[in-house]
């Protein structure tokens, strides 16, 4: 198997003119109608990249803390990281257990399988009108919602795309967060390049690449992390040739995991 290379005119695109996305929003025809309107076209092979805000937004995964009850644990746990037992509670009703606690940070293994901070549970671009006490759940099924929308847009554009649901995350032993695939649908999000011959003749041996966390990050860079109003871009110029598998493939198994 031969992968193809990225090519010389890689474009990122972001999608003007998009209001703010409020529980029920239809996503998926508020963002044709900007593409429309700004005049972009998706062609076979593109890939749009979608804020899990927005996503989460439009699928209603809020929580108003002021009617959140917090367990004997999730106050115990709130001492120790100096967070609102509240919030505390959403977090752990997230997640499958927590990984690492200390002042200010909460790691936890989110109910999907990803190692992250909070369990993605967020207060930050909720928005005043949604309410002080509220806070913004990750999606039920990422890889779900990006074959949701992808379907829609395929339907409404009649042509080919891909597309991945993007956060934010830290990670082990580097500062600073960076984009990755949340969700994903109609592209191989990990690229399985065992066997494929490097330049000398060698045959790859362990190379996987996370390729739809590498162009979720790509994206970001376009997205902004603050008040960009930013959250789909229109990534093209990328060409695979191995099928589909979703983001949940990126996920190490805990057994292959050395960090915890």
């Amino acid at each position: 198997m031969t992968a193809k290379h990225v090519k010389p005119d890689l474009a990122l695109i972001a999608v003007p003119g998009l209001p703010l996305i409020r529980p029920g929003d239809d996503l998926a025809e508020l963002v044709a109608a900007a593409m429309a309107a700004a005049g972009i076209v998706p062609i076979d092979g593109d890939i749009l990249v979608v804020a899990q805000k927005v996503v989460s937004k439009a699928e209603g995964r809020f929580v108003d803390l002021a009617g959140i009850v917090p367990s004997s644990a999730a106050k115990a746990l709130a001492v120790e990281v100096a967070k609102d037992p509240r919030f505390v509670e959403v977090v752990l009703s997230e997640a499958r257990g927590v990984v690492r606690a200390r002042p200010g940070v909460l790691i936890v293994e989110h109910r999907c399988g990803w190692i992250m901070a909070n369990a993605g549970v967020d207060r930050s671009n909720v928005g005043v009108d949604d309410g002080g006490e509220r806070v913004l759940l990750l999606p039920l099924d990422s890889d779900a919602s990006a074959a949701r929308l992808k379907a829609r847009w395929q339907d409404r554009f009649g042509c080919r795309l891909a597309v991945i649901v993007n956060d934010s995350f830290g990670r082990p032993w580097r500062r600073g967060t960076t984009g990755v695939a949340l969700g994903a649908a109609g592209l191989p999000s990990l690229r399985d390049q065992r066997g494929i011959r490097d330049l000398f003749g060698r045959a790859l041996q362990v190379t996987e690449i996370g390729f739809a966390d590498e162009v979720a990050a790509a994206a970001s860079l376009v997205m902004g992390q603050a008040a960009e109003s930013r959250p789909v871009v229109l990534v093209r110029g990328l060409a695979w040739t191995e099928g589909e598998n979703p983001a949940s493939a990126l996920i190490r198994p805990e057994a292959e995991d050395l960090f915890r």
